[in-house]
């Protein structure tokens, strides 16, 4: 089987779908929607898997499939890199793409726009391929901008909602911010290397480590330095870092699925692996991994404390994403690319069963998102619930469980790290772990056990005291959802176990990503040292999880378990009595830090004055005023005067032609 040709058919299929649903939808039987994407993504997934073994034993391409524009020397192009990170990440894309897809059935089965989401939903399948699969900056762009479109389609998939248009508006333009950088980055690139396509960007970057350029004149900047922080800002608006993090919380207006598919595995990752993709760039820059080693440590632990106060079920474990996010951010940082993939993949699974586990527990509430009506679900949904304690297992680094082994790498690459800004970072994932568990099991704790709070909550509806109340009814119970719903689950639930297990060693510690990310051992020796550990101390992934029962991430980690525990189910008076006390804290928390704030009153609110300004001087005064009011009062005034010389007498007239032929001979005559 030839495998190059084959490539071209994992992105064009679920664009294909994409479009005779979106387009045909409304003619086609409303099972047509399903079965066409499902199929189309399901056969990208199954010729994913094949490159990816292909990749493994061996196969390796880079080349153009068509050239789109050329300028001068510059030819633009359309074409595909694969090689063992390519082919990692189509696999983890579809994957949990299709398992999305067939999910949704259940989840949307009684939505009007059923086959509009399936087309959304298809599409971004595909946006997110080209990104993965492209061999050159702009076709990177391309799927970069493709995935931003697709996903303020898809967060707005509701637009009656306010709340809804309000969200993907916002990560709309939050993410213009970040491209603008990743832009600027982009045009660098070009001016100095002549070329935007990989391969030959990387070979003559090693040429331009020492390159100085004054951006501000007497002001010297390091090319590398500049270029790879521009393009991090890019990373930072994509996979929601510190500040420019504000979109993704507010995303959850989307449906479910949208939640798993676009802030589990595909959208929110592509920043993680554009710095992994750029490693020949970024290790030519200490300052610049610096920077992206402090952004990730910040936001890995202060984003985890916003989760603490969480009462949406979806909102807390997209609080755990941009937390998690940090970890994987940090480990780009310490130079540990490997490992942030590592850690993308394994949060890829068990991040999209948790959100899926969310909405089939949004599913049973009849659509009550809110974590303090529930308890006690594992009676009534234990798939639910056995998955959903899989994937908090595997989030909080439960040894032998996926997220184990990715998380400790990260934890322990940074302790090998000696940059600047890699003792605050070592302090901030390890804090963070703590964190993690806690805020993870409150919501387990509060959902799957303790009093039934939707009982209580059903009989003040029956007494009339919340007639707006959104959720179960008198006579309800919660429900487990449909087979279709819980297929997916349990299907993701198996990696978030094993994958750690048996994807460790060959990823980092093997060959895994030899030739496709690259290293400067000698200036960042953090990766070295975390193999050396592995191989003389750890010896095998079970030795590994053996060890992690006797380290500090796993006692916080169970401290964090057990203090969720005391606080929720033993004494659930000792959190209001700390909000009560701590209200400080509690509102800096529930303010979210300000970010929202500052960015409505002097970003948004500084825009729209300036705007006003510009509206009162540019056109009210200068256009309407100047010109076209101007204009009318001048020619209002010229013909004042003029009106005097129209007195209607024939003398006058004839007085006027007579001095004017008179002047007309006279100037006539001085040239001649």
């Amino acid at each position: 089987m030839n495998t190059q040709a084959l490539l071209i058919w994992i992105p064009i299929l679920p664009l294909i779908a994409a479009a005779v649903v979106g387009l045909l939808g409304c003619k086609l039987p409303r099972s047509a929607a399903h079965l066409i994407t499902i199929a189309s993504v399901g056969a990208s997934f199954a010729l994913s898997a094949y490159v990816l073994n292909a990749t493994i034993d061996g196969f390796y391409t880079n080349y153009n499939l068509y050239t789109w524009l050329t300028s001068g020397d510059i030819q633009f192009n359309v074409g595909f890199l694969i090689d063992n990170l390519t082919a990692m990440m189509m696999v983890v894309v579809t994957f949990v793409s299709l398992m999305v897809h067939i999910y949704t059935i259940g989840y949307m089965h009684e939505d009007p726009g059923y086959a509009r989401f399936f087309s959304y939903i298809s599409l971004f399948t595909f946006a997110m391929l080209m990104l993965v699969m492209s061999n050159n900056f702009m076709q990177l762009f391309f799927g970069w901008e493709a995935v931003g479109l697709v996903s303020y389609l898809l967060i707005g998939f509701w637009y009656t909602r306010p709340t809804a248009v309000y969200a993907n508006l916002k990560a709309f333009l939050v993410n213009r911010v970040g491209d603008f950088g990743f832009l600027l980055g982009i045009g660098l690139v070009l001016y100095y290397t002549g070329s935007l396509d990989y391969a030959a960007v990387f070979k003559a970057a090693p040429a331009l480590a020492e390159t100085q350029i004054n951006i501000i004149p007497n002001v010297s900047w390091s090319l590398m330095t500049t270029t790879c922080i521009l393009l991090f800002i890019g990373a930072m608006g994509k996979s929601a870092q510190v500040p420019l993090h504000v979109w993704l919380p507010d995303s959850m207006e989307g449906p479910t699925p949208i939640s798993a598919l676009i802030h589990a595995a595909t959208m929110v990752t592509a920043g993680i692996f554009m710095v992994a993709r750029m490693s020949p760039l970024f290790e030519l820059s200490t300052t610049a991994l610096s920077f992206v080693m402090i952004i990730g440590s910040i936001t890995a632990l202060f984003m985890g404390f916003l989760g603490i106060i969480q009462n949406d079920i979806k909102r807390v474990v997209a609080y755990s994403t941009l937390s998690q996010l940090g970890y994987m951010t940090v480990a780009l940082g310490a130079s540990a690319y490997s490992v942030a993939i590592f850690h993308l993949m394994t949060h890829a699974f068990f991040k999209a069963l948790l959100f899926l586990a969310a909405g089939a527990v949004i599913m049973g509430m009849h659509h009550d998102q809110d974590i303090r009506h529930m308890g006690n679900l594992k009676k009534y949904m234990p798939v639910t619930w056995v998955t959903s304690l899989i994937g908090s297992l595997a989030l909080i680094g439960t040894p032998f469980f996926a997220g184990f082994y990715s998380k400790d790498s990260i934890i322990e690459a940074v302790k090998f790290s000696h940059i600047t800004g890699s003792n605050f970072a070592y302090f901030a994932v390890l804090a963070g772990v703590f964190v993690t568990a806690f805020y993870s099991f409150r919501l387990y704790f509060l959902v799957f056990h303790g009093k039934e709070k939707w009982r209580e909550l059903k009989h003040d509806h029956h007494e009339g005291d919340h007639e707006h109340h959104h959720g179960l009814g008198q006579h309800d119970n919660p429900h487990e959802p449909g087979w279709v719903v819980k297929f997916p689950l349990i299907l993701l639930a198996i990696p978030s176990v094993f994958i750690g297990y048996l994807a460790i060693v060959p990823m980092l510690h093997g060959h895994f990503f030899s030739g496709v990310i690259w290293v400067n051992a000698e200036a960042h020796p953090a990766m070295h040292e975390l193999t050396h550990h592995f191989m003389t101390v750890l010896h095998t992934p079970a030795g590994m999880a053996l060890h992690g029962f006797m380290t500090l991430p796993f006692v916080l980690a169970l401290s964090g378990v057990i203090v969720a525990w005391f606080f929720y189910m033993v004494r659930p008076d000792i959190p209001a009595f700390i909000q009560k006390n701590c209200s400080g804290i509690n509102k800096v928390l529930e303010n979210k830090y300000g970010f929202d704030s500052f960015n409505e009153r002097y970003l948004a609110g500084g825009a729209r004055k300036i705007g006003e300004k510009l509206w009162q001087i540019g056109d009210v005064e200068l256009i309407d005023g100047a010109i076209v009011n101007g204009v009318a009062r001048l020619i209002g005034r010229i013909s004042g005067v003029i009106r005097h010389l129209q007195s209607g007498l024939i003398y006058h007239y004839a007085f006027a032609m007579i001095i004017g032929v008179f002047l007309f001979l006279t100037f006539f005559i001085k040239i001649n």
